[in-house]
């Protein structure tokens, strides 16, 4: 056991001591000798305090990497949780085989995508990752090592995908990965309003797997609700082999916390526009390499400093509206907060349900917004922010909230109370105290 150590959120906006533990797949686990609460941490990319434990022990499962077995035939892979997205790229790209869904970043473990049941592009023909996880074995606090599944031990089974590492440690899990090549055939279409994203992702829902738009929140006038539109296929054929295509390193790296000007709300807003007008076209047709597709924010290490000292709050949430109406009203209260978000990512959920009992995703429109934190004015636009998507019967992703009032949160996961019966009693987090504080 180390001394006691301080752990920051990927938002870095919070930041408490913990007991961390470190576990490797060489050695017996024993979790009974360990202090209370527990709380596992994969590679710590959650934005807000889901993966933090102040004053108890953080389990780091990173060195539970092992590769157990691959079958390039069958397209199903058995690792040890701690293993990254970025090592199964690496070691399943050369056989043409891909990740079934994605979240933004390779730099996230197996343990932790299940944990928050991450989503991606593809969400409308693929679901979560949670939908493609055939098994998983689950160490608990009392010493069983479970195997779950949708056949055996179901309840844990379905409370481990999206439960955050509340019921107990996933060591290890078996994945099944899509036959596919590792590259794209991509089009970025530019729009002007918020009715013309909506006839685009009408007319691309069934056509392309990957879709998600760009919106520029600063935008105004004649100019309102302008952005960017991405979708793509992975190709048919390509001229190299898919080993060509894998991926390297970041090359740049963020080495200090950026001064407040530089993500300033004239700052965003001039970046915003340099981002649209970058692109001449109304449409652009590219073949691009996995990498840059789907991991753009990969390219640049620690770039979460650039927000500063004191880092930022991602604001996701997924309101189930067909329609766009309720965009223009969000755009407006943002440009009226003087709260400018520097990534703002739209996105449509399909209607595939996740085995999980906690997941974030249903059908409608998911919104992520990035604010750098800039204390009580932040918050004060967060729950503002709360009242208008409860409004709208929508909910938020608990992967990278930093906020949500207990009240929120009990009411907008209809699953709750059943999953409160299944987390380990030796498991907690700062969020799950956070969130059950009035119960």
């Amino acid at each position: 056991m180390s001394a006691n150590t301080h752990y920051l959120s990927w938002g870095r906006a919070h930041r408490f001591e913990h007991k961390p533990h470190k576990l490797a797949w060489r050695d017996s686990i024993e979790l009974s000798n360990l202090s209370e609460p527990m709380l596992v941490q994969g590679l710590g990319r959650s934005y807000g305090d889901c993966c933090l434990n102040g004053s108890g022990t953080l389990l780091l499962s990173k060195e539970l990497d092992h590769m157990i077995a691959f079958n390039p035939d069958t397209g199903i892979l058995d690792c040890e949780a701690g293993v990254s997205l970025d090592s199964v790229l690496k070691l399943i790209v050369p056989h043409a085989y891909f990740l079934p869904v994605s979240p933004g970043t390779k730099y996230v473990s197996v343990g932790g995508a299940i944990a928050n049941d991450v989503h991606g592009k593809n969400h409308h023909v693929a679901g979560t990752f949670g939908k493609h996880v055939l098994g998983l074995k689950l160490l608990r606090s009392n010493g069983e090592l479970l195997t779950c599944s949708a056949d055996e031990n179901q309840d844990l089974f379905a409370a481990s995908i999206g439960g955050m590492g509340l019921t107990g440690l996933i060591v290890s899990a078996k994945i099944k990965l899509k036959k596919a090549l590792p590259v794209i055939d991509q089009e970025i279409i530019k729009f002007n309003s918020l009715s013309e994203l909506q006839e685009i992702e009408n007319a691309s829902q069934s056509r392309y797997e990957y879709t998600v738009s760009w919106i520029d929140t600063l935008a105004s006038g004649k100019q309102f609700g302008r952005g960017l539109y991405f979708r793509g296929n992975h190709c048919e054929h390509i001229k190299k082999s898919p080993q060509d295509y894998l991926h390297s390193n970041p090359k740049l790296q963020v080495f200090f916390d950026a001064p407040s000007f530089v993500l300033s709300e004239f700052s965003i807003k001039l970046f915003n526009s340099v981002l649209f007008h970058k692109q001449r076209q109304e449409k652009k047709l590219e073949t691009v390499p996995y990498d840059p597709f789907f991991y753009p924010l990969d390219a640049v290490k620690s770039w979460n400093r650039l927000y500063g000292k004191q880092g930022l709050y991602q604001y996701q949430f997924v309101v189930p509206c067909d329609s766009l109406d309720f965009m223009g009203d969000i755009l407006k209260f943002l440009q009226k907060s003087h709260q400018a978000s520097f990534l703002t990512v739209l996105k449509k959920f399909g209607s595939i349900t996740s085995p999980g009992l906690m997941s974030f995703p249903k059908e409608g429109w998911t919104l992520a917004l990035d604010f750098p934190n800039r204390g009580t004015a932040t918050l004060k636009v967060l729950s503002d922010l709360d009242r208008m998507v409860s409004d709208l019967k929508g909910r938020l992703y608990s992967a990278k909230d930093g906020h949500m009032p207990a009240s929120m949160y009990q009411s907008s996961y209809p699953k709750l109370e059943d999953f409160s019966k299944l987390v380990d009693p030796k498991f907690s987090s700062n969020f799950w105290r956070r969130v059950n504080a009035s119960k």
